[in-house]
């Protein structure tokens, strides 16, 4: 629970904070210099994003995978078993960042699947509007440092890159993803890697490997300005575990025979280790889906290269948590993990994509078993090991069946005392911001910031479930929704109905009660037609305040993405045909001239 005393701390200061940064987002300005005694007890705040990470993927939450540090800020906290977030990444970071609603926020789905039937709406660029204010903007304003690393993905242009919207000092990297070893794009549609520190882009010297590249710099940044006693807002956003899947080979190597008995098995034991621990209720039934091979049909290479993939992948995770324990061991060496807030979660489900050889191929990457997620080779898990990681919950990214929405989100550190177990209230990505508003003593409520008039927020604060003084902060009548792709879903109360489109959809609602049933297992839309009926009008009355467009009939957003590489590989392909034609038509005008002696 959130301790009294440091609750009354966080009050204490919360009117000179209104006073100090009420003013300032009025007129858009930031003060250089905020100082007094009360200003120093605000938390540091550290907010820890993982990229794919799966509902099961951490062993505090049943994993098989060794992640100690990331454990460690489990226990000592909060961590949540009923918190969504989007089911793609740009529009959950969007309102992770600003507590708004992704449409309201100008990134309803990912920039590079949006269809062009939609591209024209000004709430559909996937480029974070100015609309909306982040919470760096907000804490900015109010006194602390702000330092971002890692994926942005919310606009390229200077005027949406991090440094722009209100963090101090930045590394961003702007795109899906990017390889993790050299600093190349993964994917053709990217001509580079969109790297930038401070704004200016760069040139990153390689090899590094990403997520100690990450920590190293957000060391520098902290540790450049605690001489001033201000408080920091840290936001390290992982490129772990999004594709390109890779990891250092000792990692990779701690799990070689981890997962030779396939994803099945995996997906069954995450799921009894799930009940075991608590993490769903009791008789939660997991459903097996169509689409996920048969582990007996593979021959025993095809197996033993299968389960390298996954080995490499909890690699690349135990990677990360151990670089998250080097950024812990910093704060407590220099003073600052006592009065530190950490807020450590995923941007939405296991990565499912299948990405064709010759796009993987045309990159330069190769895929061979022996050095398979080290430099220069490309690994992914795809659907099969994604459903074990998101275990036992139904479907992955991209999707609204609760394998896609369902991650883990823990809270802890300064003032919040340890809780045996797991909190069931169920919590929403977009109260992220109020929350860390909350704890920092800054004002949630503005009209204006900037000098622009701002989207308000629509999360809610979690300090009262931190507090143990609620036992929810969405009440029956409340609900919360989400659309990506055409894929669907809505909370209210103990309920959510989904829709999930092919290619491994069946276009059609369900309901589902996802308190008792979070893997989705039994459809109750013709028990309770009328809870039905209330949601989907819900549903209407959402889309419509938010400014939700439908996506075309023939829409799939793995095939746009797919149409968008394989447009631009023929383009380079095209472009590089014209400059050998044209090259060889000059020196075939040359030798012309020449035989006609008009060139010596």
């Amino acid at each position: 629970m959130l301790k009294k005393t440091t609750c009354a701390a966080f009050l204490a200061v919360n009117s000179l904070m209104l006073s100090i940064s009420a003013g300032a987002a009025q007129n858009g300005k930031i003060p250089k210099t905020v100082t007094g005694n009360e200003i120093t007890r605000r938390p540091n705040i550290v907010l820890i994003l993982a990229d794919d990470l799966g509902f099961t993927d951490l062993g505090a939450y049943g994993s098989e995978i060794s992640t100690p540090n990331i454990d460690r800020l489990a226990n000592q906290g909060v961590k949540f078993s009923n918190y969504h977030t989007c089911a793609t990444c740009a529009p959950s970071r969007a309102m992770l960042l600003t507590g708004v609603d992704s449409h309201l926020a100008g990134v309803p789905n990912i920039p590079e699947s949006i269809p062009p039937e939609q591209s024209d709406y000004d709430n559909y660029k996937g480029v974070l509007n100015n609309k909306v204010a982040t919470v760096a903007s907000r804490l900015h304003a109010g006194g602390y440092h702000t330092y971002m690393t890692g994926k942005w993905h919310l606009g390229k242009t200077d005027n949406v890159l991090p440094f722009s919207r209100g963090f101090e000092r930045t590394l961003s990297m702007a795109d899906t993803g990017a390889d993790n070893w050299e600093q190349r794009p993964y994917m053709a549609m990217y001509d580079h890697a969109h790297w930038t520190r401070d704004g200016k882009e760069v040139q990153l010297k390689e090899p590094f490997y990403s997520s100690e590249l990450l920590v190293d710099e957000m060391i520098q940044y902290i540790d450049s300005n605690l001489a001033d006693g201000k408080p920091f807002f840290s936001f390290v956003s992982f490129l772990a575990v999004h594709a390109p899947v890779q990891a250092p080979k000792e990692y990779t190597d701690r799990y070689l025979n981890t997962y030779k008995n396939g994803w099945g098995n995996l997906r069954a034991a995450r799921h009894n280790r799930a009940l075991e621990i608590g993490l769903v209720p009791k008789g939660t039934e997991r459903v097996e889906h169509p689409f996920i091979e048969k582990w007996d049909s593979l021959s025993e290479k095809e197996k033993q290269f299968e389960a390298k993939r996954m080995a490499v992948y909890a690699g690349m995770a135990s990677a990360m948590d151990y670089h998250i324990g080097r950024l812990l061991d910093y704060l407590e060496e220099s003073g600052q993990i006592d009065n530190t807030v950490f807020i450590f979660t995923s941007d939405n489900g296991p990565e499912h994509s299948i990405y064709p050889y010759s796009s993987i191929a045309s990159q330069g990457y190769t895929q061979n078993y022996d050095d398979l997620g080290e430099i220069g080779s490309f690994n992914y898990i795809g659907p099969n090991y994604a459903s074990a990681a998101a275990s036992p919950l139904s479907y992955f990214k991209f999707y609204t069946g609760e394998g896609g929405l369902r991650v883990p989100l823990i809270i802890s550190g300064s003032g919040i005392e340890a809780r045996t177990g797991f909190e069931n209230a169920a919590v929403h990505v977009a109260d992220i911001t109020p929350t860390i508003l909350a704890l920092a003593g800054a004002d949630q409520v503005l009209e204006r910031f900037g000098g622009r008039k701002i989207e308000p927020m629509t999360g809610k604060d979690l300090t009262p479930l931190l507090e143990g003084s609620v036992e929810r902060v969405y009440q029956p009548n409340d609900y919360t929704a989400y659309e990506v792709a055409g894929n669907i879903a809505l909370f209210n109360d103990r309920y959510k109905i989904v829709l999930n489109r092919k290619p491994l959809g069946d276009n059609e609602w369900y309901l589902f009660d996802i308190v008792n049933d979070p893997g989705e297992a039994k459809d109750l839309k013709a028990q309770n037609p009328r809870q039905f009926q209330h949601m989907l009008n819900l549903y209407q009355h959402y889309a419509k305040e938010k400014g939700v467009q439908p996506v075309p009939d023939h829409y799939i957003q793995d095939a746009e993405i797919e149409h968008k590489v394989l447009r631009n590989m023929f383009s380079d392909l095209l472009l590089t045909w014209l400059f050998v034609l044209l090259t060889l038509g000059l020196f075939a005008l040359y030798a012309r001239q020449c035989k006609k002696g008009n060139v010596t």
